[in-house]
């Protein structure tokens, strides 16, 4: 059973600490523990226990009941606990903070770099981090920010465990990463909306449940895999699907007679306002 104390000493270059033990936490673990990462270097700090031991037990990380034991002798801190109670831990780690100089990584979302130093007490390396749910399954994008303090190889190293999960994207301005929440933070749900709208229009033409599903869920997977797998714009592989006078031309048309464009311009705009307005507080 690996530890569930400090009594093994990290190596600080090699040891990471995450900070919350949940999905996201997990995703990361589960994907550098695919890549071949050494997870006895890897220390989780989560208070629900039966959480905590699964970890232990899934991948062989150290594991602990107190953030302030799982810091100890590292050089990278994960901060993946929930928006609300971030403030809370990162005034309970300044300190400790300030006394070892860790890279500061955050996946949580609308909390910007300036309020992380403020609340670890300043002067630190921070890489702000916009992940999405489908990191769950090793299919994720995640968006990042490096303030100034940040040098070249903490970028990597943030890089490399943000990686485990899917793509990376830089962002050179912060202000930017509400507009990464609302593209791909958010954008799983807008999937998700389509395909239940494309299910229910499948279902009223007449098809059952059951084929409906599956003939949305596979025709979204085999879209998107088209996408990922080539260099061909969206634009062009929606001119090949669309045969003139046909029956895509025909929906096609629908969608640009009710203003489909331009209702995904505002909902996007809309996510964006939103993800400021709790980024200020």
């Amino acid at each position: 059973m690996p530890a569930s104390s400090d009594s093994r000493s990290p190596t600080p270059d090699a040891s990471i600490a995450f900070l919350g033990g949940g999905n996201m936490a997990r995703s990361l673990i589960g994907g550098l523990a695919a890549r071949g990462a050494d997870t006895t270097a890897i220390r989780v700090a989560e208070p629900v226990e039966p959480l905590r031991q699964a970890l232990a037990t899934d991948f062989g990380v150290q594991v602990f009941a107190e953030a302030s034991s799982a810091v100890q002798g590292t050089a990278l801190w994960v901060l993946a606990v929930k928006p609300q109670v971030m403030r809370q831990l990162c005034q309970s780690l300044a300190p400790q903070a300030q006394a070892t100089r860790p890279l500061v990584v955050s996946i949580a979302a609308g909390i910007p770099v300036a309020r992380l130093q403020a609340w670890l007490g300043g002067g630190l390396p921070v890489v702000r981090c916009m992940p999405n749910t489908p990191a769950l399954l090793g299919a994720g994008v995640t968006g990042l920010f490096a303030d100034a303090q940040v040098d070249a190889a903490q970028r990597a190293r943030a890089d490399a465990v943000l990686a485990s999960a899917g793509p990376t994207v830089w962002i050179e301005r912060e202000a930017l990463m509400d507009a990464v929440t609302a593209v791909s933070g958010s954008g799983p749900a807008y999937v998700f909306l389509l395909a239940e709208a494309l299910q229910a229009a499948a279902e009223a033409e007449g098809l059952p449940a059951d084929a409906a599903r599956t003939l949305v869920v596979q025709t979204l997977l085999g879209a998107g895999r088209m996408l990922a797998e080539g260099d061909t714009p969206a634009a062009e592989l929606r001119r090949r699907v669309t045969s003139p006078g046909g029956t895509t031309q025909a929906a096609l048309e629908a969608f640009h007679d009710g203003g489909f464009e331009a209702l995904v311009a505002r909902a996007v705009h809309a996510a964006r306002v939103r993800g400021a307005e709790l980024a200020a507080g």
